[in-house]
């Protein structure tokens, strides 16, 4: 069994210890066997059943209740769960949440009744569709237009790497509707997948199977209602969720990291190497002690960035971007120790380390990477500095 005494840190209510153990007993029972062989059809099932089980409830605001909100400890929680049990159950759940985070924080009641009361259900899913083949951390590059005429917006253009791409139900896409130059001068609209003009053009293979794509948008024609927030919020709509479901990025690491450390407990108690098992060998228990150290520290800056937000911060893009620069960067390294602690079976196809190499090494590029993460919190360290 995993560690789980973090859940006694003070980061937590007893809410979060609940949902820890009600949800790792669902995936304990019913993410065991997932079948990756067709991906997208597992990630349409993956999502109905996180729906049916009531985990996507926490993905998004209830339209219902004006009051509420999205607890992000919560989501780390069930990210950090999932990714330790299966990598493409926990991207089924983070892109309901993160395709629907601009309705959830900015959304008329009427997006949010006709969009989250399906996403959260697992009856359609969400696409998140921001990047571009020249603007991906550099978001306030974005080329894609939104033309206003009459009564509608048409897009034009072209987004990439986009989550859920092909198999969504419905797409917030940020697009240039041009009130100033650069980033203020970016707006974000809710496109159904059905939508004319709307097309995929190419489906995105990457060394960890996802649902991904590129779409062209051509003449799209969508109403102005389908507007989230005002022309020309885009950028802070885009940069707000990313603010909260950064740190679930690391949560999602985190996860990962867990059960490579998990497993490697496991290879190395049973493991005989000269006569006696790996564990007693000093190299060895060097090895878990770097990993049990970068799966703590870890675990601290998660959740210190999803307590701080849960506490009400308007913003904690400092405190989310180094649980992302870190939580990412250092799972890759315990997966890598895992790797080797594990020899041949470690970069066997099939084998769970295997796959957790393989899965890792994205997290370190999407929602901002590692590089740019830096970038964020020297900036902020400035800006906070006295100088004095």
């Amino acid at each position: 069994m995993s560690d789980r005494s973090f859940l006694q840190w003070p980061f937590f209510d007893d809410v979060h210890r609940a949902l820890a153990d009600r949800v790792d007993q669902w995936a304990n029972s019913e993410l065991a066997d997932v079948d990756h062989s067709n991906i997208d059809e597992t990630c349409k099932a993956l999502v109905r059943a996180l729906g049916e089980a009531g985990w996507l409830r926490l993905s998004a605001v209830d339209p219902a209740d004006v009051g509420s909100r999205i607890d992000v400890r919560s989501l780390c929680i069930l990210r950090e769960t999932l990714a330790r049990h299966d990598g493409l159950a926990d991207f089924a759940f983070a892109m309901q949440g993160l395709g629907t985070g601009a309705i959830s924080l900015f959304g008329t009641a009427e997006q949010k009744s006709r969009w989250l009361t399906q996403t959260r259900a697992g009856m359609a899913l969400a696409a998140f569709a921001l990047s571009e083949p020249a603007s991906g951390s550099d978001v306030a590059n974005m080329a894609m237009t939104a033309t206003r005429d009459g009564n509608d917006y048409i897009l034009d253009g072209e987004k990439t790497w986009i989550s859920n791409g092909g198999i969504a139900d419905v797409y917030t896409v940020f697009a240039r509707t041009g009130e100033a130059p650069g980033a203020k001068g970016l707006s974000v609209f809710i496109v159904p997948a059905d939508t004319s003009g709307l097309e995929i053009a190419e489906r995105l293979e990457v060394v960890a199977p996802h649902p991904l794509a590129r779409l062209e948008f051509s003449g799209c024609r969508v109403p102005a209602s389908a507007m989230i927030g005002n022309p020309g919020e885009g950028f802070r709509i885009a940069m707000s969720v990313l603010d909260v479901f950064r740190s679930t990025v690391a949560a999602a690491a985190l996860g990962f990291a867990r059960r490579a450390l998990d497993e490697s407990l496991k290879r190395v108690r049973e493991r005989q190497l000269f006569g006696a098992p790996m564990s007693e060998l000093q190299m060895v228990q060097g090895h878990i002690a770097d990993m049990a150290l970068d799966v703590d520290a870890s675990a601290l800056l998660v959740y210190r960035a999803a307590w701080l937000k849960d506490q009400g911060a308007p913003r904690v893009s400092r405190e989310a971007a180094m649980a992302k620069l870190y939580a990412t960067d250092h799972a890759q390294d315990v997966i890598d120790k895992a790797v080797q602690l594990h020899g041949g079976d470690g970069v066997r196809k099939g084998h769970i380390v295997e796959s957790l190499y393989r899965e890792i090494r994205a997290l370190r590029i999407y929602e901002g990477a590692s590089d740019v993460q830096k970038v964020v919190i020297a900036r902020q360290t400035l800006a906070n500095s006295t100088g004095e």
